[in-house]
């Protein structure tokens, strides 16, 4: 949950670092001044579609939020090396935390992509509130089941199974009936 602080923190700096008033970040991003101020208050968690318009307002890396240190080299993230997990919500501000977000390059500075392992909750929602943004987003089933509202459509990837496509078209990934599941999932936002 620390991390989860850090992110609020940061938006801050670099808001009022680029002077940009909340208003403008709120009109620029089609997010309202309260969400902004309870993202930047730490509040509540983000959705990531959230913090990615937020990025493009701010003209900076989704990454920037979460990164710890700054490695121009090649990031090496061992199998039993944990990094604290990132969280993030819906677009629902009443909705669970039903995913924990693990970076797997947090300290490389000038990505463009941004890989994470996913660990994912149990879901006995029936309905789910889609979210957009720009870029892309390639998934692949590390263990369990999820399913994918993408559209008009319903997809069910097990074990071993992925998919890539634009996330610009409404979209939401949950565990497949109430079993956990583990993703590891590449976002890339155009910058």
């Amino acid at each position: 949950m620390e991390k989860n602080k850090i992110i609020g923190e940061k938006i801050h700096s670099i808001r009022e670092n680029k002077e940009i008033t909340i208003e403008d970040l709120a009109e620029r991003s089609g997010l309202s001044v309260e969400q902004i101020k309870v993202i930047e208050e730490n509040a509540e968690l983000p959705a990531l579609s959230q913090l990615i318009k937020i990025a493009r307002v701010l003209g900076v890396r989704l990454g920037t939020f979460t990164d710890d240190q700054d490695n121009l080299g090649p990031v090496i993230c061992r199998n039993n090396q944990s990094s604290k997990a990132v969280s993030f919500s819906t677009n629902n501000s009443d909705a669970r935390k039903h995913m924990d977000y693990f970076s797997l390059a947090q300290s490389k500075v000038n990505r463009h992509m941004e890989p994470f392992i996913i660990d994912i909750a149990p879901d006995t929602e029936s309905k789910h509130l889609m979210g957009t943004h720009e870029g892309e987003e390639f998934i692949y089933v590390m263990d369990g089941e999820i399913e994918i509202n993408y559209g008009n459509k319903t997809y069910q990837l097990s074990t071993g199974d992925s998919i890539y496509y634009d996330s610009i078209i409404p979209h939401h990934v949950h565990a497949f009936q109430t079993h956990t599941a583990k993703i590891l999932a590449v976002v890339y936002t155009p910058f």
